[in-house]
């Protein structure tokens, strides 16, 4: 491809991504976005469509009789933490480097994508149909986002989504099941040996979360991971709690359901457990498949990503994507490397051209 068109296209998708970080975008509140992105494709000539706070696009020359190849993203992101130094709406550049919320994760795969989806809007002939989707509430892993759109899309027999990989291809994603749970004991006095306390109650089940191995590990994402995460507990410093609250994130590989898992902690654990979804389920991709063929053509590394995105949303083979590291995701100060943005845009379109 020549270097003057992936330099041409690079320019555009860092001014599209400067204007996404000056608009925020929080899942839910993804309206702005949305209109920009629409706004964008439509002066590239593109027909765009829009539902809720979702834009997608088809390719000019889409023929029902070859396959379809979903590029997806999204253009929400996560509320800046407290430990920015940066104004997080500044899309501030020194050297190689954009810094500003939502660069990395991801905004970086966002327009990236949306950069190769333009590379072959109108050329004729291709191997495969292009949809490309830019979708809300993948940070929440909410119901308006890409499930929302999908019955609306063409047919899609697999698809690339945009995350912040180091353009490595994640060819399998751990699921997620969140646990929302209760201790219970009885209230009493501190000072008097009455009650029963339910933080000790529920230290005895967060020590089985702390300790329990599954026995089937995954080849390709390893082990189970859970992680108590949040915890909450009386009221007064002399009243023993009637009850413990605390919240457990685990990380589901292929090995299991997401319900056998639950089973298996409800037989463990005395605490009420009510489980937040069972949506989020382990995704992978058969080393034989097109998407992965392709890959090995280009010569990307693959990988079991640990970390949760729309993939498990995707009821299609798929691989995870994109330029950035997902060590950045959520970090203060944000940021991504113009340089990635070129090689992310070049990635997608030799990933492509190799279907």
């Amino acid at each position: 491809m020549p270097a003057a068109e992936i330099s041409r296209l690079t320019d555009k998708a860092v001014e599209l991504l400067k204007q996404l970080i000056t608009t925020p975008s929080f899942s839910k509140e993804e309206q702005r976005t949305a209109l920009l992105i629409e706004s964008f494709l439509k002066a590239e000539g593109i027909q765009a469509h829009r539902s809720g706070n979702n834009i997608w696009a088809v390719n000019h020359h889409y023929d029902p009789k070859r396959p379809t190849l979903l590029l997806n993203s999204h253009h929400d992101t996560v509320r800046p933490n407290p430990g920015y130094t940066r104004d997080p709406f500044n899309p501030a550049v020194e050297g190689d480097t954009l810094f500003g919320l939502g660069s990395n994760d991801a905004g970086g795969p966002l327009v990236s994508l949306i950069s190769a989806f333009i590379y072959f809007y109108s050329k004729e002939n291709l191997p495969v149909n292009l949809v490309l989707a830019a979708t809300a509430e993948e940070e929440i892993s909410g119901t308006n986002g890409i499930e929302s759109i999908f019955k609306l899309l063409p047919k899609i027999d697999y698809a690339i989504v945009g995350e912040p990989t180091k353009m490595e291809a994640a060819i399998a994603e751990k699921g997620l099941l969140v646990l929302d749970c209760v201790a219970h004991g009885k209230a009493g006095h501190a000072a008097r040996n009455e009650g029963d306390n339910a933080i000790y109650n529920a230290i005895k089940d967060i020590e089985w979360f702390r300790t329990y191995e599954f026995p089937k590990v995954s080849e390709r994402l390893g082990m189970i991971k859970m992680s108590v995460t949040i915890i909450q507990a009386g009221q007064a410093h002399n009243q023993v709690p009637a009850e413990c609250r605390f919240t457990v994130d685990i990380r589901v590989t292929e090995q299991y359901t997401l319900e056998e898992v639950l089973d298996i902690v409800l037989k463990n654990i005395r605490s009420t457990v009510t489980p937040r979804s069972l949506r989020i389920r382990p995704s992978g991709i058969s080393p034989d498949h097109p998407l992965v063929a392709a890959a090995v053509k280009c010569g990307l590394k693959q990988y079991g990503s640990p970390t949760t995105s729309d993939q498990a949303l995707i009821p299609v083979p798929s691989i995870k994507i994109g330029p950035g590291d997902s060590a950045r995701s959520h970090s203060a100060d944000e940021y991504i490397r113009i340089s990635e943005v070129r090689d992310g845009i070049r990635g997608y379109i030799q990933l492509i051209e190799a279907l």
